[in-house]
This record gives structure tokens, sequence and C-alpha cells, in this order.
């Protein structure tokens, strides 16, 4: 039995956010890699597409509720690894730029870190409805 409605969707966000960490890890390995391209796991341009598409667009029943496509655990197939584009590189065609990276990971943290918090508390909300159930 998962906690609330949104604790698949807390876990698929922490997976991605881990192998997100593994990408931008060996990134900073290679960083001395002749000719090594800077690669990033992708997840947010696919969320982009499917809020463009209004496919999946939530009902409101009040002006002033958000507008905004829900994520699923269909769009967490789309996450995928990609060169990136754009970025300046060194005489030895290695890309990587240890600042962005430094700081891509830093982010990355913190939002793990966020998801597991969340995790926490809506596994702790659930536990105490349980008990409070049973006390009656």
């Amino acid at each position: 039995m998962k906690a609330s409605s949104v604790t698949d969707l807390l876990f698929e966000q922490l997976s991605f956010r881990g192998e997100r960490q593994k990408v931008i890890s060996s990134n900073i390995a290679n960083i001395n890699t002749p000719n090594y391209k800077t690669k990033d796991l992708v997840f947010d341009e696919e969320l982009k597409k499917v809020d463009e598409s209004k496919n999946l667009a939530l009902k409101t029943t009040n002006p002033m509720h958000i507008k905004t496509a829900p994520i699923s655990s269909e769009n967490m197939d789309n996450a995928r690894v990609v060169k990136l584009k754009g970025l300046e590189e060194q005489n030895d065609g290695n890309n990587v730029n240890i600042d962005r990276e430094m700081s891509e990971m830093s982010k990355n943290k913190v939002i793990f870190d966020a998801l597991q918090s969340s995790i926490k508390k809506d596994s702790a909300l659930f536990r105490s409805v349980i008990e409070a159930s049973q006390k009656n």
C-alpha cells in the first residue's frame, strides 16, 4: 500500500535524480579525457512537450487553480542521456566545464534532498492517519 497518490511520483523523481547524479559524476571524471563531450540526463524537455500539447491538462474547477500538466510515470520513460551542444571546447576537444558541472551537481543534490524529505513527510502523514484510525 502506498502512502499517497504522489508516492510513486516522488520515488520516480528520486530515481531520476540519482541517475542524473551519475551522469554529472561521469562528466567530472572525464574532465581530462580528449574529445569527451559533456552529457546530461534530460527529462524537463519531455515535460514541456506534454505541457504544450495539453493532452494531460488538469481539470480546473476554480479560476484560481494552477493550469499545468501533471507528471506521470509514463513521462519518466522519456528521460535520456544527450550530449550537450554549444559548450566551449578546449584544445583537446573536451568541453567539460568543472564550474558548470559542480553547479549542476549542487542543484541536483538540493532537489534530491527535497524529494527525500517529501517522501519522509508523506510516509509520516500516512502512518499518523493509520495510527489515528486504530485508536477509534
